[in-house]
C-alpha cells in the first residue's frame, strides 16, 4: 500500500509539484482494506460507465469530461484521516453520489443530439438549473429532471480545481464582466463554447441567488430556445422569502411551472407519485436532524464537507425520488449512533468547534477535512447544510404547493444570502449557541455582494458574542485568483498569531497542492 503514514503525518501524502496519485494513506489493516475496496467500487462504476459507447464519445466531445479521471482522488481527499465508522459513513455517502452522477451523465449522453440522439428519451427530460430543487419532477413519474450544469461545472470543480477556468475566460472574452460570480459565468461560458449536451423537452430556470445567475440564465435560454427550440420557463422565487406577503406569489410560480411542464411534455401531474416522494423526503429530513442533534453534543459524528456535499445531493437533486438514498441515510444514522455511544472522535483532539458560514470555495471543499486534521478545528456544520428542515405535506395538495414554494425559496446558497439581515447574520449566532461553537470560519466569496457588504457587521457581532472569527477569502470556482494555499494561510496566521496554537499535524500546515487534482 506504499509508505505507512499515521494520521499525524497526512502532509507526507503530498508530493511537491506533483499530483497525489502514487501513495495511499495507511489506516491500519482493516480500514485500509475497506478503503481500498471502496476505491475498487468507484473504479468499477467508472469502468462500467466507459463501456457505454455514448459515454466514450462524450469523453472526446466535451472538454469537461476529462476531469472525471480524478473521481477516486476526490473521494480520497474527503476521507483523509478517517477511521472506523467515520470512514464508512463517508464512503456510504460518496459511493451513492458517484453512482448517481454516472447515471445522470449516461442519460444525458444517450439523449444528447450530438451523441446518442435518443429523441424519445429527450422528450422525457426536463432541464433544471444547477442549484435548483428538483421537487417539480416528483409529480411527474414518467419524466426525468436533469441539470446539465451539475456534471459540467459543479462536479468538475470538485474533481479538478481549475476545471472551469477555460469557460470563465470564454465568458469574459464574450464581453461579460470579470467581477461577477464565477459560477454563473462558467455556466454561461460552457453555453457560449457550445460544450453542453443538447437534449430535453423543456427547461425550468430559476433566479437561484443573484444577478449573476440571472445573467447566465439569459445567455443559456437564448441558446436553448433560439438555436435548439427548447422552451424555457423562468421560475422567479421571491428574494425576501421570509415575508408572509410573498408566499401566495411563490405558490403561484410553482403552479405555473407545473402547467408549463404539462404543456411541453403532455404528461399530467400525479399527486400520488408526489406524495410518495414527499414521505421519503420527510424521512430523509428526520435522519438529517438526528445527525445535527449529535453535532450539538461533545461527540459529533456526521460533519464537515461530507455532510455538506451529501446534503446538497439528497436535499436538492434527489428530493425523495430515489429510495436508495433513504436506505443510505438510515445506514449512516446507525453507524453514527454506534460511534456516538462509544464516544468515538473523528480526530485525536478537538480544540475548537466551528460553524462554517458563507458560500464555500467550490475548488477546495476538502478545506474542511484539512481544518480538522491540521488544527483540530471541528467543522460541525456549514451554511449550505442548514437549509429547511421542516416537514412537508404528505397528503394535502394545496399545502403541498406552498411547501414546494418554500423549498424553492430556501434552495442551497439562496436561503441565507437572501431573505434579509436575520437569516444571514442573526441566525449565525443562534447556530453558534445551538452547536456550542466557539469559532466561525467565514467564507468570503470575493464576488458575492450579499456577503461582502456585511463584513464589518460580522466582525462587530463576533466580538459581542465572544466568537473567534476567521475569514477565508476565495473566488468560488477560480483558484487563479485565490490559490488553495492562501486559504490555508488565512487559518495558519490566525491560529499562530492570535491564538498562539501549534498544529495538530504539522506536516499539513504547509503543503504543495498547486498541481494536485
Amino acid at each position: 500500500m506504499g509508505k505507512k503514514i499515521g494520521s499525524e503525518r497526512l502532509g507526507d501524502l503530498y508530493q511537491p509539484g506533483k499530483k497525489v496519485r502514487k501513495r495511499r494513506e495507511w489506516r491500519g489493516v482493516k480500514d485500509t482494506f475497506y478503503d481500498y475496496s471502496r476505491w475498487l467500487h468507484n473504479m468499477g462504476v467508472l469502468g462500467k460507465f466507459m463501456m457505454n459507447k455514448n459515454n466514450v464519445k462524450a469523453f472526446f466531445r466535451y472538454r469537461w469530461m476529462v476531469n472525471y479521471l480524478a473521481v477516486p482522488m476526490m473521494v480520497d481527499r474527503h476521507t483523509a484521516g478517517l477511521r472506523g465508522n467515520h470512514l464508512r459513513i463517508a464512503h456510504t455517502e460518496y459511493d451513492l453520489v458517484v453512482e448517481d452522477i454516472a447515471k445522470l451523465m449516461q442519460n444525458m449522453f444517450q439523449a444528447d443530439k450530438n451523441i446518442g440522439k435518443d429523441e424519445e428519451l429527450s422528450k422525457k427530460i426536463v432541464i433544471l438549473d444547477e442549484n435548483e430543487m428538483s421537487h417539480l419532477l416528483c409529480g411527474f413519474p414518467n419524466l426525468i429532471g436533469l441539470g446539465r450544469e451539475i456534471p459540467a461545472v459543479y462536479v468538475s470543480v470538485l474533481l479538478q480545481q481549475d476545471a472551469v477556468c477555460p469557460y470563465i475566460d470564454v465568458a469574459q472574452e464574450y464581453g461579460l464582466s470579470g467581477d461577477v460570480c464565477p459560477m454563473p459565468e462558467a455556466e454561461a461560458g460552457v453555453s457560449i463554447a457550445d460544450d453542453f449536451p443538447i437534449f430535453g423537452a423543456c427547461a425550468i430556470q430559476c433566479n437561484t441567488t443573484c444577478d449573476g445567475s440571472m445573467m447566465g440564465n439569459g445567455i443559456m435560454a437564448r441558446r436553448l430556445e433560439g438555436e435548439h427550440g427548447i422552451p424555457c420557463f423562468q421560475l422567479a422565487a421571491p428574494m425576501r422569502h421570509t415575508e408572509d406577503g410573498v408566499q401566495e406569489y411563490a405558490a403561484q410560480e410553482i403552479r405555473n411551472a407545473i402547467k408549463f411542464i404539462e404543456d411541453c411534455t403532455g404528461e399530467k401531474w400525479d399527486w400520488d407519485a408526489y406524495f410518495e416522494c414527499a414521505k421519503r423526503f420527510n424521512a430523509e429530513t428526520r435522519e438529517r436532524l438526528e445527525w445535527l442533534d449529535m453535532s450539538t453534543t461533545e461527540y459529533p459524528q456526521v460533519i464537515g464537507a461530507n455532510l455538506a456535499l451529501y446534503t446538497e445531493t439528497v436535499y436538492m437533486a434527489i428530493g425523495g425520488k430515489v429510495p436508495a438514498f433513504l436506505d443510505a441515510d438510515k445506514k449512516i444514522t446507525k453507524l453514527a449512533m454506534d460511534s456516538y455511544k462509544k464516544k468515538e472522535m473523528i480526530v485525536p483532539e478537538y480544540r475548537h468547534r466551528a460553524i462554517i458560514w458563507g458560500v464555500q470555495a467550490q475548488y477546495y471543499t476538502d478545506f474542511l477535512p484539512w481544518l480538522q486534521n491540521c488544527w483540530g478545528i471541528l467543522p460541525l456544520v456549514d451554511m449550505l447544510s442548514l437549509v429547511s428542515t421542516r416537514m412537508i405535506s404528505e397528503d394535502d395538495p394545496e399545502q403541498a404547493i406552498y411547501d414546494m414554494a418554500h423549498l424553492y425559496e430556501n434552495m442551497i446558497m439562496r436561503n441565507r444570502t437572501h431573505g434579509g439581515y436575520k437569516v444571514l447574520l442573526d441566525d449565525l449566532w443562534r447556530f453558534c449557541e445551538q452547536f456550542n461553537a466557539d469559532m466561525v470560519i467565514l467564507w468570503e466569496h470575493m464576488s458575492c455582494k450579499a456577503l461582502d457588504g456585511m463584513h464589518g457587521m460580522f466582525e462587530e457581532q463576533a466580538r459581542i458574542h465572544g466568537i473567534k472569527l476567521i475569514w477565508a477569502t476565495h473566488d468560488l470556482m477560480d483558484p487563479r485568483v485565490v490559490p488553495r494555499a492562501s486559504l490555508r494561510q488565512d487559518v495558519n496566521r490566525y491560529m499562530r498569531s492570535v491564538l498562539r496554537e501549534e498544529p495538530l499535524d504539522p506536516s499539513l500546515e504547509e503543503i504543495d497542492d498547486g498541481s494536485s487534482w
